[in-house]
């Protein structure tokens, strides 16, 4: 079913596109709208790109995939942010190059690709939004690139788990090593290891945090 969005709730959480006429605000609020349950592809490689995502509930991970199977999660797209991988394909008239998969149930407002190539041409407040997107995440991803480089696997865990901002986390050692791109088998033996050292405690599909600080110390080798 679509989704109720209503102007304040757009320009809360899009800020850049306040300024806009009501005329053409009230135009962007009948784009196409929609509710996706949890495990829904948003987007696929290869699949051409339908529009420009506004985020309004939910998170959707985005991921690359090896012809392994192996995945790594390149970044995830949070309300008020959208996709970089969207914007790129858009901007290069191209294909995704990702796939983009919903975390939780989600709401999403999907900008018309003559829409979203106007506001960049007559809306300065969105443009920058758009380009400072980019800068955020080719930041990340230079981040990403390095650790995968040159950092251990074990610091990276510890940094993964430290990031998650909560000493209980409802996550399997599978979900773990999808986003380290790595192996389950591998992330299970660096996590009974992270228990044996008295840094976590592992329970079914979830982990509680026992040593922030140690951890933070394994992190920071």
């Amino acid at each position: 079913m679509p989704i109720l969005l209503d102007r304040e709730q757009l320009l809360t959480l899009y800020p850049a596109l306040a300024g806009l006429p009501e005329a053409r605000i009230a135009q962007l609020l009948q784009a196409p709208t929609a509710n996706l349950p949890a495990g829904t592809t948003v987007f696929s490689e290869n699949q051409p790109c339908a529009g420009f995502p506004l985020l309004l509930a939910g998170s959707i991970k985005v991921v690359k995939q090896a012809a392994s199977g192996r995945e790594l999660m390149l970044y995830r797209v949070v309300p008020g942010g959208s996709c970089i991988i969207s914007s790129s394909c858009l901007l290069g008239r191209s294909d995704y190059n990702a796939r983009g998969i919903a975390e939780t149930p989600l709401s999403l407002l999907l900008l018309p690709v003559g829409e979203f190539a106007r506001l960049l041409v007559d809306h300065t407040p969105f443009r920058d939004f758009v380009f400072h997107l980019f800068a955020e995440r080719i930041g990340e991803l230079m981040q990403l690139v390095e650790e995968v480089a040159f950092a251990r696997l074990d610091q990276r865990l510890a940094k993964l788990i430290l990031a998650r901002q909560s000493d209980t986390l409802n996550v399997t050692h599978q979900q773990l090593a999808d986003e380290l791109g790595s192996v389950r088998e591998i992330v299970s033996r660096l996590l009974k290891g992270f228990a044996a050292q008295g840094l976590v405690a592992l329970g079914r599909e979830h982990l509680t945090v026992v040593d922030r600080d140690g951890l933070s110390k394994l992190a920071a080798v």
